[in-house]
């Protein structure tokens, strides 16, 4: 078996230890960094001969047309163009390389330029400057802002810190790259801010329905320093995984950490997120999972039964309300019934209070009594008018006694001893 690393191989290590060195994760230090990176290669099958970027906070803002031969702008934002050309970058390896026109074996040759801000807790701000070379996946040479020279970090690099030391001209070209890097992240505008979204979800297990995948995804933060957790029972879960921090199209990222459970497992899990945009942490929890780690009801069929739930008790209320407004109205109805019938009982009342008595003694004489305004009498008769002592007696013993039958007391009855 041929255990010799291919060129793919290599070139994809060498990228992910560049990436795990210069991008870490702390949400509690607000961090932007402006990088420049370079690759080449020795023999290019897959890849381009030479490749080149610049990325500030994991956005690519630039990158290098190796048709055009020039460096073409993708964001608004923009700096100065580092040092070394595309030429300058292909002889070194060739010179590292021992490359021939005719024979060259596989080597990768890379390069990340840049500078970095932080911005601490208590205010302070630290500036950070670079210049590292790493050479078939290790360490080679890095430059020294301060002294101006180069430091060899493998023994394979001692013969070109020897040569590039010379080179005071392009050394003092590095330095003031990297003070103009420091200006230019410095006054770029690092205050926006874009607080993430965080959901959480659960399934099962594809390859064991014994086991739960809890999910948690947070996206829509910017800046990119996030630090997330799935915790179980308030402590840091060790068994969990991550997609490490991605970039989403519209300059934001996005997180995704998971961890799989028992279905019998008993506890609380939730998912811990800390990002500079938020005041304090955020936590959300798996609302669905009980502590025997079984399915609650449906959220959406709760929130239904509640809501018909309280339709009914409304439409119950409303009913009440409408069948006592009913029957307030049906007494106002019967009270004012029975005050028209008093009223014209009174009336009639007062019709019969008023009579007619005949004189016994006297034929074809009457006399007129009126009951309710005790005994105003006037008497008359067909002959004339008459004395009216008689009159005055008749009415006054002849009043109808309360109580008694209308019939007993009707207009124009003669009276009979």
């Amino acid at each position: 078996m041929d255990h010799t690393l291919s060129l793919e191989n290599m070139y994809c290590i060498c990228v992910l230890l560049f990436e795990l060195i210069f991008h870490p994760c702390d949400a509690h230090q607000e961090k932007h960094f402006l990088h420049y990176k370079f690759t080449v290669l020795t023999r290019t099958h897959t890849f381009p001969e030479f490749s080149a970027e610049c990325v500030y906070d994991d956005r690519r803002i630039k990158h290098f047309s190796n048709e055009e031969r020039v460096w073409i702008l993708t964001d608004t934002a923009t700096s100065s163009d580092p040092p070394d050309s595309r030429n300058w970058f292909i002889r070194q390896i060739r010179t590292l390389s021992n490359c021939t026109d005719s024979l060259c074996s596989d080597h990768v040759l890379q390069r990340i330029i840049g500078c970095e801000l932080e911005k601490l807790p208590d205010g302070s701000v630290n500036l950070t400057v670079f210049d590292d070379y790493g050479f078939d996946g290790e360490d080679f040479i890095s430059f020294n802002y301060d002294t101006g020279q180069w430091i060899d970090k493998n023994p394979k690099a001692k013969e070109t810190k020897i040569k590039w030391d010379r080179h005071t001209e392009r050394n003092q070209f590095i330095k003031h790259f990297l003070k103009n890097c420091v200006k230019w992240i410095s006054t770029f505008d690092n205050t926006n801010k874009s607080s993430p979204a965080v959901h959480v979800s659960v399934s099962k297990s594809p390859a064991d329905d014994s086991q739960l995948v809890l999910v948690c995804l947070a996206t829509g933060f910017y800046p990119r320093d996030v630090q997330m957790n799935i915790r179980r029972n308030k402590y840091i879960a060790e068994d969990q995984t991550s997609s490490e921090i991605r970039p989403n199209d519209d300059k934001t990222f996005q997180m995704r950490i998971s961890m799989k459970i028992d279905t019998n497992h008993e506890g609380f899990c939730d998912c811990l997120l800390t990002h500079s945009s938020l005041t304090e942490p955020v936590t959300v929890n798996w609302v669905g999972i009980v502590l025997t780690g079984k399915q609650s009801p449906n959220l959406p069929l709760i929130v239904v039964s509640v809501v018909l739930v309280l339709a009914l008790v409304l439409a119950v209320v409303l009913a009440l309300v409408l069948v006592l407004v009913m029957c307030i109205w049906g007494l106002c109805v019967v009270k004012s019934s029975k005050g028209k019938m008093s009223s014209n009982d009174d009336k009639s009342r007062k019709k019969m209070m008023k009579r007619t008595e005949h004189l016994p003694s006297l034929t074809g004489q009457m006399c007129s009594c009126d009951d309710e305004n005790e005994v105003k009498i006037r008497f008359h008769s067909e002959r004339g008018k008459m004395s009216s002592s008689d009159c005055v007696g008749l009415c006054r013993t002849r009043t109808r006694p309360a109580g008694t039958e209308r019939d007993r007391w009707s207009v124009n009855r003669p009276f009979t001893q």
